[in-house]
């Protein structure tokens, strides 16, 4: 089966250790998951609601019968760990209790002591000139910004690669001598607001990709704000607080009260669809006149620089300080009003550079001018908790990496310390290889959800990433695979890592056969694809080429795509005429195989020209003719292969028309909602309106494209054809004849991106995301038809699973004899096979080799054995259950009859619609009453007294109570219930109707 115990699936199931990191020594450690089962069972019960108890020597016997293994000593030291009240007996819950709390203690020590590992220093290539003032991560649209000092704003992908450079003007901050100092994010608004040295802030959108337009500016401040912080409530987005410090000492913070509706109010005789930026007055909001927003302000550090300011929730405080050594730090903390603060402060000897705060462990680290980092208790102002010592120069930044309870500090001679705070005392000490310079700035920012430490030097960007940790897992890649193909002419896997080395490896065994290394130099090999025959591998590299390789490693052919910087190449889709490679631009690059006549070709032209809005991330084919391409903002291009026109645009949210290359009308927007009604027009304005907020927030990215080639007759019947997945976890399901999207769901929750694959006969669908996660979905019988209202709801999950500590890279599905699998690379460093259905994960390169056909067979074996096994347990309880009906079967409406009907309805919770009862005759003493109770004496007629009652004979024969059971009799009052409300409804109806 191969070593199972070097994955971490949640699947697996059998004699697996529970955490192989720890040490053997300790039975406790030494249980898998198997030995865990043995021991539950033992303790249960078979009286329910009855809690087990066991006896020291009742453990140390039993454990050893049941587990099989180990020594009464060894049981009862783990008894003694667990009875740690000496109640003499233990139960289930006290022994999981105990192994939980020792694994999440364990697990926090190797936080602590286990320092991270990093890769190489690197400079990022950016467009900035002057220095760098702030980095800051967009958690909605992942994406990184930068602006420096002229007023620059880079905008970065998550792959750090620099998507944009805008500047950030107004009519003031046009002169050359007015710089900006901050930049903080308004994510819960979609805004950034941008610090000037003409005393403003302004306030911009973050919904527009060509520009950014300023909806707000904030004139009229005393000092020059050279720092800021935001802060808004998760809970109640409505709550934040932007605060900022100047050159005056003045600490200032407004607290906005409904960030959602509008920041400011709106000045009264201003209309609302004014494009023109909307001034607000430092002097109104001081005064009150938003009511939206009020102003809370301190100057305890008279006239000291501020130089840096944060509010914290968990303290209700404003935390600001200085380089003076009086009021270095000053706690503005909020009193109940919430409108008056109440201060209380550090005094540090020569001030520091910079702090932090940590909210579990209730510190603040603040960075000093003399060369010591500190750490405070923020209720105790007279001395620090903690001194860490070993920096030879000034501090000059401070930042706790919060999830290790560790903290960073730089200093000015650029050594970099990591800080075990528990034992204060120093893990790690990296000396950065920065350019030399007696005046410079650095800006530290560390990216923890990312594992990114950014360090600016000036006008420069290094990036410092850490390394995945993947414990003892199976790594056959020295680099985080990027990419993995089947080859089913060879029966061979394909990968290839971000060391530009190619891999092939045996799907029978998982043994590697061959490698070439270097393919493009140290560049990275960011895709592969094979051609029809699988008789070649083209690969594609950041260094801007494809290469055409044949399988002894020589290259035929290198393919320029027409850069000589860095490119990002996401695809290279092989067609019968041409080779098309995307990624990088808004236009597809081809190649012509008529021009393969030497060993350097050259890219050609496009006819479709420039049709995407934003850069093409995938493409996907389908015979004859019909071409698709998705980009980053969302949309889907159809595009006529053989004339290289577009066709038209798919959107989640739109659909734009467009005309072939003469035509030069103005394109059309048809939204989804209105396909029903004549065909809207708008202009490019509207257009770029429409689509820009999904384009800045990477929402409908569309990562992968494919097209469902196995359903046949679609265009005749309708039915989904193509499938898109990417941004936001989602999946969507289009009819390209239509023009229609299908489906639309969810596939992956809090997932910023995912990938896709399907075998050949589109059965199954595979997803990945960035955890490591994989979802099998069956979608044999998913949007076959076409239908007017969107589907929501995803098809059925046949299988989910985590086979990858990091992101998947790449996916793909393959047949090997009657089964399907799963091939997923991942930048953990390995490459997984699973089937579709069930069995375990196997991983290329483990020591032990698998026959994974002989392995799917006896899987395939003992599903079958144990759904045989089912069937018979039924059959037989079925017998069982005849044999009893036919005992007591004695007449069609008897009473057991009844209720055991009714008992097996409640069972199975399906209770149907009740025919309605047919009208009975009036019987004849209605019909004449007169005839039958005529006036007369009671001597003539003598009364004839009435019969017993039924239940009062049957109470002589038998007590209801007594001869069933109290569950039968409660399940059937249950079950006539309802349809007695039945009887009664219709018998009121019927009543109505004769009336």
């Amino acid at each position: 089966m191969g070593s199972q115990s070097e994955t971490r699936s949640p699947e697996r199931t059998k004699d697996l250790p529970v955490d192989e990191d720890y040490s053997t020594g300790q039975l406790e450690n030494q249980l898998s998951v198997g030995d865990f089962v043995k021991i539950q069972r033992a303790f249960e019960s078979t009286e329910p609601r009855k809690v087990t108890c066991m006896s020291r020597e009742e453990f140390m016997q039993r454990m050893i019968e049941i587990v099989g293994w180990g020594t009464q000593e060894e049981y009862g030291e783990l008894f003694d760990k667990v009875d740690v009240a000496q109640d003499g007996f233990i139960t289930w819950d006290k022994l999981t209790s105990f192994i939980l709390l020792s694994l999440y203690e364990k697990d926090e020590r190797t936080k602590a002591v286990v320092a991270p590992q990093w890769k190489d220093l690197k400079f990022l290539p950016g467009k900035h000139k002057d220095t760098i003032q702030k980095v800051i991560f967009l958690k909605s649209s992942s994406r990184y910004l930068t602006i420096s000092k002229e007023g620059l704003l880079g905008i970065w992908g998550e792959n750090l690669k620099l998507q944009e450079a805008l500047p950030i003007t107004s009519d003031a901050t046009k002169l050359k001598h007015l710089w900006v100092t901050s930049l903080v994010s308004l994510e819960n608004v979609n805004k950034i607001a941008v610090a000037f040295t003409s005393k403003e802030i302004c306030f911009y959108e973050l919904l527009f990709k060509e520009e950014f337009p300023c909806q707000y500016k904030l004139q009229g401040l005393k000092g020059t704000p050279i720092c800021m912080d935001y802060w808004y409530d998760p809970l109640d987005a409505n709550e934040s607080i932007l605060s900022f410090g100047d050159i005056t000492g003045k600490v200032q913070a407004i607290a906005f009260t409904a960030a959602l509706i509008s920041l400011f109010e709106r000045p009264a005789g201003t209309r609302e669809d004014e494009e023109a930026p909307m001034t607000i007055r430092w002097a109104e909001l001081v005064s009150g006149c938003h009511r939206c927003c009020h102003v809370l302000e301190h100057k305890l550090h008279h006239g000291e620089w501020v130089r840096q300011v944060t509010y914290h929730a968990s303290l209700d405080a404003v935390i600001s300080s200085t380089t003076s050594n009086t009021n270095s730090v000053v706690l503005a903390w909020r009193e109940k009003s919430r409108k008056h603060l109440k201060m209380t402060s550090f005094n540090i000897a020569q001030g520091i550079h910079a702090f932090d705060y940590h909210s579990q462990l209730n510190l603040i680290a603040t960075a000093g001018i003399n060369n010591k980092v500190c750490l405070w208790n923020p209720y105790v102002v007279s001395k620090p908790v903690g001194v860490l010592w070993g920096h030879s120069a000034s501090v000059i930044a401070v930042q706790f990496f919060a999830e290790r309870k560790q903290l960073f500090s730089f200093s000015r001679d650029k050594i970099l310390r990591l800080w075990d705070i528990q034992h204060q005392l120093s893990i790690q000490r990296i000396a950065c290889s920065l350019p030399k310079s007696k005046d410079f700035r650095c800006l530290f920012c560390f990216d923890e959800a990312h594992g990114r430490l950014f360090i600016s030097f000036n006008n420069q960007l290094a990036l410092l990433a850490m390394r995945r940790e993947t414990s003892k897992r199976v790594r056959r890649h020295e680099k985080p695979v990027t990419c993995v193909l089947y080859n089913s002419l060879l029966k061979q896997v394909i990968s290839s890592d971000a060391g530009s080395t190619v891999s092939f490896w045996m799907i029978d065994t998982g043994q590697k056969i061959k490698q070439f290394t270097g393919c493009h130099g140290n560049a990275e090999i960011s895709t592969m694809a094979l051609d029809a025959n699988e008789t070649r591998l083209l690969t594609g590299s950041t260094d801007g080429t494809v290469k055409v390789w044949d399988f002894n490693g020589y290259c035929q052919h290198t393919l320029s795509v027409g850069h000589d910087g860095a490119v990002n190449i996401s695809q290279i889709l092989v067609l019968k005429k041409t080779i098309l490679v995307t990624g990088w631009k808004r236009v597809i690059t081809v190649f012509r195989p008529q021009n393969f006549n030497q060993f350097f070709i050259h890219s050609d032209e496009w006819k479709g020209e420039v049709q995407h809005r934003d850069d093409i991330l995938c493409a996907a084919f389908s015979p004859p003719q019909t071409l698709a391409t998705g980009s980053y903002d969302g949309e889907i291009i159809l595009w006529n292969n053989s004339t290289e026109n577009a066709q038209c645009v798919l959107h989640p949210d739109y659909q734009r028309l467009l005309k072939s290359k003469p035509d030069v009308e103005p394109q059309q927007l048809v939204s989804t909602e209105m396909r029903g009604s004549a065909s809207p027009v708008a202009d490019q304005k509207t257009l770029g309106a429409s689509n820009v907020e999904t384009n800045v927030e990477g929402n409908d990215a569309v990562m992968r494209l494919c097209f469902l080639e196995a359903r046949k007759n679609i265009a005749a019947t309708g039915g989904a054809n193509l499938a898109s997945c990417g941004g936001s976890g989602y999946v969507r399901f289009w009819d390209t004849f239509e023009k229609q999207l299908l489906s639309e769901f969810l596939a992956h929750r809090g997932a910023q991106s995912i990938l896709m694959s399907t075998d050949k006969l589109n059965r199954y669908l595979t997803t990945g995301d960035l955890e490591g996660w994989l979802k099998i979905w069956n979608i044999e019988e998913y949007c076959l038809d076409s239908s007017k209202n969107k589907i929501t709801q995803p098809p059925p999950l046949m299988r989910s699973l985590q086979p990858h500590e990091d992101r998947i890279t790449s996916l793909g599905m393959c047949d090997l004899g009657d089964h399907v699998l799963i091939i997923s690379a991942s930048a953990d460093c390995s490459i997984c096979v699973t089937s579709v259905c069930n069995g375990p994960i196997w991983i290329f390169g483990q020591a032990k080799h698998w026959h994974i056909e002989n392995c799917l067979s006896l899987l395939e074996k003992d599903a079958n054995r144990m759904e045989s096994e089912i069937q018979e347990e039924n059959v037989r309880v079925n017998h069982v259950n005849s044999k009893e009906e036919l005992c007591f079967d004695s007449s069609e409406h008897s009473v057991f009859n009844e209720k055991n009907k009714d008992y097996s309805i409640d069972k199975s919770l399906s209770i149907g619609a009740l025919v309605d009862l047919p009208e009975v005759n009036k019987p004849a003493f209605l019909m004449d009453p007169g005839k039958y109770f005529r006036e007369g004496s009671e001597e003539e007629h003598p009364q004839i007294p009435a019969p017993p009652l039924l239940s009062e004979t049957l109470k002589a024969v038998f007590v209801e109570k007594n001869l069933f059971p109290k569950e039968i009799l409660d399940c059937e009052r249950k079950a006539k219930q309802p349809r007695q409300d039945k009887i009664c409804e219709l018998k009121t109806k019927r009543n109505k109707k004769q009336l």
